[in-house]
C-alpha cells in the first residue's frame, strides 16, 4: 500500500470497491470506505505534536494544519478547524446517536465526526481517525 499524494486525488466514482481495497490497508478501508471507527487511544496521531499538515489517507487531500490540533482527551486526534473546503458534513444517526459526520470533500471518505465542544476560536472539535490521515512534516 502506498500513501497517495494530493495530486492523486480521485473521484470515488472512478474507483471500484476492489481498487479501493488495493489502495488502502484493511483497517483504513474499514474506516474510510465503510465509515468505521478505530479504537480509542489506538491511533498513531492521538499524541502526535509535530509541525506539518494532515492529509486524507485515501486521496491525499489537505485536511488539517497541525497548528489547529489540540489534546481533547477524546481518544482520537482532535482539531479545532479544518482547511477551507477540505471536508463535508452530514448528519449521522448510526448507533442510536445524532452526530455530524466529517468526510473528505475530494474523495468522500469517512474521516470522523465534529462536535460543538471545542476550544476557541471555532468552538469545534473535529474528532478524526488516525488511520484516515497521513502526516507531512514541515
Amino acid at each position: 500500500m502506498s500513501s497517495p499524494s494530493e495530486s492523486d486525488a480521485v473521484d470515488p466514482a472512478d474507483l471500484s470497491d476492489d481498487e479501493w481495497r488495493e489502495r488502502l490497508s484493511p483497517e483504513a478501508y474499514r474506516v474510510l470506505r465503510e465509515s468505521g471507527t478505530e479504537a480509542r487511544f489506538s491511533g498513531a496521531y492521538v499524541d502526535h505534536d509535530e509541525d506539518g499538515t494532515y492529509h486524507c489517507a485515501a486521496c491525499g487531500q489537505l485536511l488539517f494544519d497541525a497548528e489547529t490540533k489540540y489534546h481533547s482527551g477524546c481518544g482520537w486526534p482532535a482539531f479545532y478547524a479544518a482547511e477551507s473546503d477540505a471536508v463535508t458534513r452530514t448528519l449521522d444517526t448510526s448507533n442510536g446517536m445524532r452526530r455530524t459526520e466529517v468526510r473528505c470533500a475530494a474523495c468522500d471518505s469517512h474521516l470522523g465526526h465534529v462536535f460543538e465542544d471545542g476550544p476557541e476560536p471555532t468552538g469545534e472539535r473535529f474528532c478524526i481517525n488516525s488511520v484516515a490521515m497521513t502526516f507531512d512534516e514541515e
